[in-house]
């Protein structure tokens, strides 16, 4: 069993939850979904998180024994999955937003694992999103060319003309 969360850890894992979020925002403070996105998404997840952790130690005390904390966090997932389609544009020959709402999924995750107390994972994951979100971002061009999108889509005819 693991230590009863006290309301001061849970300000601290709040504190960070914001400030790990804030380290993945900064890199997409240009997109539609920027810096005070990033650190509200880390906030929301670790604020869920606490949440659940909060109420499985009041379950455990008044004798449910069934309380299962992991419900609430894959409830996150599939509500961050919503927001962050919602950051997806597509456009002719051009897609954009992939990579933001990447960044909104990977950021509800370090919110869920500083919630729950795995802060070093947290900042871990934050580092390496941040590399790969910044350090590949100026790889990519190098790599792939100037152009970025290569999504192949349908033509659209107009059947107006189909005799």
């Amino acid at each position: 069993m693991t230590e009863e969360l006290t309301y001061i850890d849970a300000v601290i894992r709040i504190s960070l939850a914001v400030v790990i979020g804030s380290i993945v925002g900064l890199e997409r403070r240009n997109k539609p979904a920027g810096f005070r996105t990033h650190a509200l998404v880390s906030l929301g997840s670790a604020l869920f998180m606490i949440a659940s952790l909060l109420l499985g130690q009041e379950a455990a005390e008044a004798g449910n024994q069934v309380y299962d904390p992991s419900r609430i966090a894959s409830t996150i997932v599939q509500g961050v999955g919503f927001i962050a389609a919602g950051v997806i544009f597509g456009g002719g020959r051009r897609i954009t937003g992939l990579t933001t709402a990447a960044s909104l999924w990977v950021t509800a995750a370090i919110g869920l694992l500083v919630g729950a107390g795995f802060w070093q994972v947290a900042l871990m994951g934050a580092v390496a999103t941040f590399i790969v979100l910044y350090v590949f971002g100026l790889i990519e061009p190098r790599i792939t060319g100037p152009q970025k999108s290569r999504v192949p889509t349908a033509k659209r005819r107009d059947r107006a003309g189909d005799g």
